[in-house]
């Protein structure tokens, strides 16, 4: 397979990047990474770069995310927000653990919002669905649909009985 080759191909699986735990809050818009390569304090940005950046891609499409290499003297994260503003944090000398838990930290949406945001994606209610804790108790609510038999009395041709058993029908 073409795709497992190169260097850690493991970070090209869809297994490997569902599991990114880096889910950036609504507000960030652009992430950008500045660190330089074979230099000893930018070691850790660089590593955090090659394992992490897939996954914060796959689980953030609306976020613009970049990497600029050999541009800085000492490495750094920039992160610009909704309304223009922007935060920069410092990276020089830390490992990828250590940026990682930072990030989150800081970044993230916490495990609680997660977890009530894919409940109410869960949740969410879709008009072909009926009955106890839905939009509609019973498909005869539905716009279109036959009416309730609790209510009004179907045709005779709409009921079983009549139609296989030919209960109606008069014997000559």
């Amino acid at each position: 397979m073409p795709f497992m080759k190169g260097a850690a191909p493991i970070r090209r699986t869809l297994k490997y990047l569902e599991q990114g735990k880096l889910v950036f809050k609504d507000n960030v818009r652009i992430v950008t990474f500045n660190y330089n390569n074979n230099h000893t304090p930018s070691t850790g940005a660089e590593d955090f770069v090659f394992w992490h950046f897939a996954q914060m891609q796959y689980k953030n499409p609306e976020v613009q995310m970049c990497v600029f290499k050999d541009m800085t003297p000492s490495p750094f994260l920039q992160v610009f927000f909704n309304g223009g503003s922007k935060l920069v944090l410092d990276i020089d000398s830390q490992n990828k653990d250590s940026i990682f838990n930072a990030v989150k930290k800081i970044f993230c949406k916490s495990e609680e919002t997660l977890e009530a945001e894919a409940l109410a994606k869960e949740k969410k209610s879709n008009p072909a669905n009926f009955g106890y804790m839905c939009t509609h108790e019973c498909i005869c609510e539905i716009p279109g649909q036959v009416p309730c038999t609790q209510w009004v009395v179907p045709p005779k041709e709409q009921r079983g009985k009549f139609k296989f058993l030919k209960k109606d029908v008069e014997e000559d």
